[in-house]
């Protein structure tokens, strides 16, 4: 996790890095160190890694001519490996922001569009499901990919900058519901491949959505999954108890709610001052255009109490089994959304199954860095890569 966070100056910033420390690092790990030393939850965290460049794998066997999409995806293969790869040679393009309706919910999209798409990529936030806080990550993977597969990441209802649903609260299942009727109505004539990708819980929807379409996605991938609760953790337990409380996220989502509503300027140095200078600006204007509301910040509560009670403590042994060709998961070396005993029982129950874990620093909050945006999207591109030159199975 990073370490950039200042201890606090003030009432004030106390204040938010108290309540941010509950619901951010404890709601998929976007604050660490000064919430969790106000909270004596934990000890103190670990500096970052140096950083070093993604291997990636030289290998150039392509996949089977009798697939369909064989042409459309030599030509996505071959495209990222002569180089067509990257910020430096490929001339960004902006991912777009829209607003669509799904079963009557207003659901925020952030994606960039291919025009001769070989692949399209379905991302799942974690909680907070805000997609601005993905920006610098989508369009990177787009970068990387080549321009040769659309990337579309679909939030979380409700956990927006207006309140579309009038103070509704929506569960994890109801998210789950959402993300599948989304690929239904968005999708649903659609040939070209899918890719899940999902972010911490988001991990764990992505998981329920190949459990519900199998036919539809063609490979998953989870970053810092949250899969299975973790008794041991006092992070954990400590967000179960105030999750729980009604009353207590009130009261917590009207003061988050009051800072939201000073002037940008003003909630905008509090939030930068309080998470220190290592967040890039794009997640702190999500912070206070989204984060900072009430409803928003009742829904981000709403949901983790929901996620305490559905998430299972041992993995869906059988269900990892029958796909273990169709899914991939990355953990971080200091999450307790996702331990690393969770990945030492995978590899051992099933090793069959593409693990891996990132070293680099950038942990759980990685889309809060432009660098930690760019070193997962190699990541996956490099997952990506190996699918389609070093398998005969379609992508």
């Amino acid at each position: 996790m990073d370490g950039g966070i200042r201890p606090c100056n003030g009432g004030t910033i106390f204040l938010v890095q108290l309540l941010y420390g509950v619901v951010l690092q404890g709601e998929k790990g976007k604050i660490n160190a000064a919430s969790s030393s106000l909270l004596s939850s934990c000890g103190p965290t670990t500096p970052p890694l140096p950083s070093s460049p993604v291997r990636r794998r030289r290998r150039r066997r392509r996949p089977c001519r009798g697939s369909t999409q064989w042409r459309r995806l030599t030509r996505f293969g071959l495209k990222c490996e002569f180089g067509v790869m990257g910020r430096e040679s490929l001339t960004s393009k902006a991912a777009n922001f829209r607003i669509c309706n799904v079963s009557g919910c207003a659901t925020e999209l952030l994606e960039v569009r291919s025009e001769d798409p070989a692949l399209h990529v379905l991302f799942i936030p974690g909680n907070p499901g805000i997609v601005t806080y993905y920006k610098d990550f989508v369009e990177s993977l787009y970068d990387q990919l080549g321009g040769s597969a659309s990337v579309t990441a679909v939030g979380h209802i409700s956990h927006s900058k207006k309140d579309w649903e009038n103070g509704r609260f929506f569960s994890l299942q109801e998210q789950i519901d959402h993300k599948v009727e989304f690929m239904r109505q968005e999708m649903q004539n659609s040939r070209t491949p899918l890719l899940l990708v999902g972010h911490s819980i988001g991990s764990y929807i992505s998981m329920e959505i190949l459990r519900k379409c199998p036919e539809k996605v063609t490979y998953c991938i989870g970053l810092y999954p949250f899969l299975t609760l973790n008794p041991g953790s006092m992070k954990q337990s400590m967000i179960k108890n105030i999750s729980a409380s009604s009353i207590i996220c009130a009261a917590v989502s009207l003061i988050v709610a009051s800072l939201g509503s000073l002037p940008s300027r003003f909630s905008r140095f509090i939030v930068a001052n309080s998470l220190g200078k290592s967040w890039s600006p794009l997640a702190i204007k999500a912070t206070c255009t989204h984060l900072l509301q009430y409803h928003t910040m009742r829904n981000v509560l709403f949901m983790a109490m929901t996620e305490f009670k559905q998430l299972p403590e041992v993995p869906d042994w059988a269900f990892l089994r029958a796909n273990r060709e169709k899914i991939a998961f990355l953990f971080g070396l200091d999450d307790h959304w996702g331990p690393l005993h969770v990945l030492e029982e995978i590899s051992k129950t099933i090793p069959e199954i593409t693990l891996a874990i990132e070293r680099e620093g950038h942990a759980h909050s990685f889309c809060c860095t432009e660098a930690g945006s760019v070193w997962v999207a190699e990541h996956i591109v490099s997952l990506i890569k190996a699918r389609i030159l070093t398998s005969n199975q379609r992508i």
